[in-house]
């Protein structure tokens, strides 16, 4: 069974196209620069590339575009397009609506894009590239909408509910919900298979650290807290946004600045954190690279991000009662690893003796990198969204 698996953006149509009887991605690609002049860049398995521009006025056109890529030419990996079974969507936010994964229905379209203004960035276009796909696949082609936010589902009221007056939960669903959820579903999935472990009895705190961050608490398999709340701003410092902030910071600045409440939230949104802190770039690269020359505002941002992280893990250890260990994953996560020591350092208290040699050398590697010694794991697992999605869509057609 062949599963396509979409992520959606406003102007963007990322694909994998995964062979699910072996679980190995067939070919990889990104329609972009939808609107605009568009560009499709295309990877086979086999190591072919196609990289050419091509008009996208709308998803429609993008999602033919992918067919061809995928039909045709230089890129081609199948001879028809009916050798695609389904097609696993990634939606950014279900609202209290959609608690699991779910069979696309015109009616689930609907909802999606009624949730705009829980994710105005994404679920829109999520919304939209689902008709698209509809259009140019047929509605005989089943898909899968799997939510980011399904995963943080189990959190109690206790976690997910804000200290406002409890008639905007009942009018407007205001409430916590979280993000990467299907990120840490597989991480923490995943980490069970790798030890053997029955998540029941277990306490970890899957790290999903990128341009976007998250943390979750999760006990027995289950989510009982997470770092991202009603929308994927809260938390801690990220590429562009600020984190959780004191709220009279926002009425502050808005009055100073004489701001709107759109651009207050683009300020908080795209301005802020590693790019606003440093003065020099969202991506965590370059503010390492230039803390490590003596620029002292990259230094403190890199100081804050561990800080902040470790604050985090901290207080969910405090929830749980305890953690077994500490999952992490993301470009970040994966990839940084003078930031995943320093997260670990001096946690010998929860019991956590971190190597420092394992770590520095387990980057994008399923690798446990705490002393034999230690009572707390501590894992870098790559992440995989797309197979999660992909393994959600068959088990729902199933």
């Amino acid at each position: 069974m062949k599963v396509l698996v979409i992520n959606a953006g406003s102007s963007s149509l990322k694909y994998q196209l995964i062979d699910m009887d072996n679980e190995n991605v067939i070919a990889k690609g990104n329609c972009e620069r939808i609107g605009l002049d568009g560009f499709i860049g295309h990877k086979t398995a086999d190591g072919r590339e196609v990289e050419k521009e091509m008009d996208f006025p709308t998803h429609k056109e993008a999602f033919m575009a992918v067919v061809e890529v995928l039909t045709t030419g230089e890129g081609k990996v199948i001879d028809d397009v009916k050798e695609i079974s389904a097609v696993g969507h990634r939606v950014l936010h279900g609202s209290e609506v959609y608690k699991t994964s779910t069979l696309v229905t015109d009616k689930v379209i609907e909802d999606i894009f009624s949730f705009r203004e829980l994710g105005p960035l994404h679920n829109p276009p999520q919304a939209t590239a689902m008709k698209a796909c509809q259009e140019v696949f047929g509605k005989d082609t089943p898909m899968v909408a799997v939510f980011d936010t399904s995963f943080h589902q189990t959190m109690p009221p206790k976690a997910y509910m804000f200290g406002i007056p409890y008639e905007y939960y009942e009018k407007y669903s205001i409430r916590r919900y979280g993000f990467h959820g299907t990120s840490h579903r597989y991480v923490s999935q995943r980490y069970f298979e790798i030890t053997g472990k029955d998540p029941k009895g277990t306490k970890i705190i899957t790290c999903h650290l990128g341009n976007g961050s998250s943390l979750a608490a999760i006990q027995d398999g289950k989510v009982v807290d997470t770092s991202m709340g009603l929308t994927p701003l809260d938390g801690f410092i990220m590429g562009t946004r600020c984190g959780g902030i004191d709220p009279s910071v926002v009425t502050y600045i808005m009055n100073k600045e004489n701001l709107t409440p759109d651009e207050m939230s683009n300020l908080m949104n795209k301005k802020s954190g590693f790019l606003g802190l440093s003065g020099i770039s969202n991506d965590c690269r370059d503010i390492q690279k230039a803390a490590s020359e003596g620029n002292a505002r990259a230094q403190l941002t890199v100081d804050m991000f561990v800080y902040q992280i470790r604050k985090f893990i901290g207080s969910y250890a405090a929830a749980m009662g305890g953690v077994d260990a500490l999952l992490f994953t993301g470009g970040i996560g994966e990839n940084s690893q003078d930031i995943r020591y320093d997260i670990c350092s001096d946690f010998e208290y929860l019991g956590l003796k971190a190597n420092k040699e394992l770590c520095m050398n387990a980057n994008r590697k399923e690798v446990n990198f705490a002393e034999k010694d230690s009572k707390v794991e501590a894992w870098v697992i790559p992440t995989n969204e797309e197979l999660m999605i992909a393994k959600d869509t068959v088990a729902l057609l199933k």
